[in-house]
């Protein structure tokens, strides 16, 4: 398969194939470790080093550059078999503002694995959204690992979500840590429904280290058949007028174990952490009501589960 038909399939996997027709929106597409597609715009620096069994990829949005529309970054694998390990360096530098809306595709796997280590890097007063979206087969043979550091100047802002939009959910293990600046406001939200015998681990820890720093976590998990899960989110903070949220919330299902340890860690009298945790089971009442205007109970849970993710 040449590299024009696999920019095609990928692109109609994610749902991004008319991208390539609107010249202000940036786009990189990466089959395995290799950039098969690539489009920036003036202010963007992407610089990638292909090696055999990873790829290195250094990414800068330059001081003061405003990116208006999202910039599509597609990392897949159409084989059912294979590795895929990823080191991802983004840097938002002082008062620019980027959009990265990020695509994981692997709708073949057997057995693939996705490994990402990366770091990100938001400057002073700079603003970055990053929205990772995958896409799995239904074999629950994906391995995924994204393990990240960010780090937030004084001022910065971030905002992230990880997203399982298609396919099973296979193995999925993030671990997010951050470190945050005086002023600067942070926000992590995950969603992710497992099946049969997926496994879900989400870890993510916010250090809340200058004054007025904001931080927000919450993970949403649905878990049904024998699915297990484990959350695991912490808020630290140590400086005056540091404010934080912990949000968990786990639906389960069948035979599905989920635990949720939201940690709250309190070091300086003026700060403040709050956090809030729920598990269970599908609730009775939404079911029966689904239920009384014909849907079956599969489908109703379905639709609740929907409701919980979105």
């Amino acid at each position: 398969m040449n590299n024009n038909d696999l920019t095609k399939e990928l692109s109609q996997i994610t749902e991004t194939d008319d991208i390539f027709k609107q010249p202000d929106i940036a786009h990189v597409f990466i089959h395995q470790h290799k950039v098969i597609q690539s489009h920036l715009l003036p202010g963007l620096k992407v610089d990638v080093k292909e090696f055999e069994d990873h790829i290195v990829v250094n990414t800068i949005v330059e001081k003061n550059i405003k990116i208006d529309k999202p910039v599509h970054m597609c990392f897949g694998m159409l084989p059912e078999k294979g590795i895929q390990k990823m080191v991802i360096h983004n840097e938002i530098q002082e008062n620019a503002s980027a959009s990265f809306l990020s695509h994981c595709a692997f709708p073949n796997a057997v057995d693939i694995q996705h490994i990402m280590d990366g770091t990100i890097k938001v400057g002073k007063n700079a603003r970055f959204r990053y929205l990772e979206k995958h896409v799995h087969g239904l074999h629950g043979g994906v391995k995924v690992y994204p393990h990240t550091k960010i780090q937030l100047s004084e001022g910065a802002r971030y905002y992230s979500e990880f997203e399982l939009i298609k396919g099973r959910a296979g193995l999925i293990d993030i671990d997010y840590e951050a470190f945050c600046e005086k002023n600067s406001v942070l926000e992590m939200i995950s969603r992710i429904s497992g099946k049969e015998d997926d496994k879900i681990m989400i870890k993510e820890t916010a250090h809340l280290m200058g004054e007025r720093a904001r931080g927000f976590l919450s993970s949403r998990v649905a878990a049904t058949g024998n699915t297990r899960a484990e959350v695991y989110n912490k808020l630290t903070a140590s400086a005056a007028y540091a404010r934080g949220h912990i949000d968990c919330t786990e639906i389960i299902k069948d035979n599905a174990i989920v635990s949720a340890i939201p940690i709250v860690e309190v070091n300086h009298p003026k700060a403040h952490i709050t956090h809030e945790a729920a598990l269970g089971s599908v609730d009775s009442k939404q079911l029966q009501t689904l239920m009384a205007r014909g849907l079956n109970e599969e489908d109703a849970t379905d639709l609740i589960i929907k409701g919980l993710l979105s």
